[in-house]
């Protein structure tokens, strides 16, 4: 499908997060995280989608909306029902989270064997910690072999995404997609256990400024709320 319009989603984590994999390397780490054949750490635009739509979702409910058809519709056209076949999966599709392309690049550039000797581990290990943890038993002592080696990413660390739409934005649903984006808190492994934290914005080119987009949009949804 034709993509009609495109915002930039950008979010900075605010404590160390995992962005997990599924698996470990056997000796250093029990949790890896996702990263590419450069080193850079993502996160996938699956997972990207289920997290807003989770705080889209929970959004609707916490304020008694999710029965509202004006809101349902609106959440509907943006993320698809769940099950939906391809036709009825949403009109907005998400890009991987990654590092800033300018970034990216640059670091890119070094580690191609032909212009420099940064290496992919080099790379993974400047952007990333390896932080451990252990069970402790009823007394306060450790519990055995609980010990654990989980890789983080860096706190401070800047990602950034790609909305792209197949039909043209709603009023409603832009509005929506704000505040969800402004609800989105956490991120990742054990996001639920205080990991994972950041602060995320949306970006226009049609709107100046580095969230006044998503400023704007937010009054437009405090407005409509107001008057239910």
């Amino acid at each position: 499908m034709a993509t009609t319009e495109t915002l930039k989603l950008e979010f900075q984590l605010l404590s160390p997060a995992t962005f997990g994999r599924g698996d470990g390397l056997p000796g250093v780490v029990d949790a890896e995280v996702e990263h590419d054949q450069h080193g850079f750490p993502f996160l996938r635009g699956r997972s990207l989608r289920g997290l807003l739509a989770e705080e889209m979702r929970g959004l609707l409910y916490v304020l008694d909306l999710e029965n509202n058809p004006r809101w349902g519709l609106a959440c509907d056209r943006l993320l698809g029902t769940d099950g939906a076949m391809l036709h009825r999966s949403g009109i907005m599709r998400i890009s991987d989270g990654t590092l800033p392309k300018a970034v990216r690049q640059l670091i890119a550039d070094a580690t191609d064997e032909r212009k420099g000797d940064v290496t992919r581990s080099m790379v993974l290990e400047s952007l990333t910690a390896i932080r451990r943890q252990t069970a402790m038993n009823p007394f306060g002592a450790p519990e055995s072999t609980s010990l654990r080696a989980i890789r983080v990413i860096l706190r401070g660390t800047i990602f950034e995404s790609t909305f792209a739409f197949d039909q043209a934005l709603q009023p409603l649903e832009k509005a929506l997609l704000a505040a969800s984006v402004m609800a989105w808190r956490r991120a990742g492994t054990a996001r639920n256990r205080g990991r994972g934290r950041l602060r995320a914005w949306i970006k226009s080119d049609e709107v100046p400024g580095p969230d006044a987009w998503m400023v704007e949009q937010f009054r437009i949804f405090d407005k409509e709320i107001g008057q239910r």
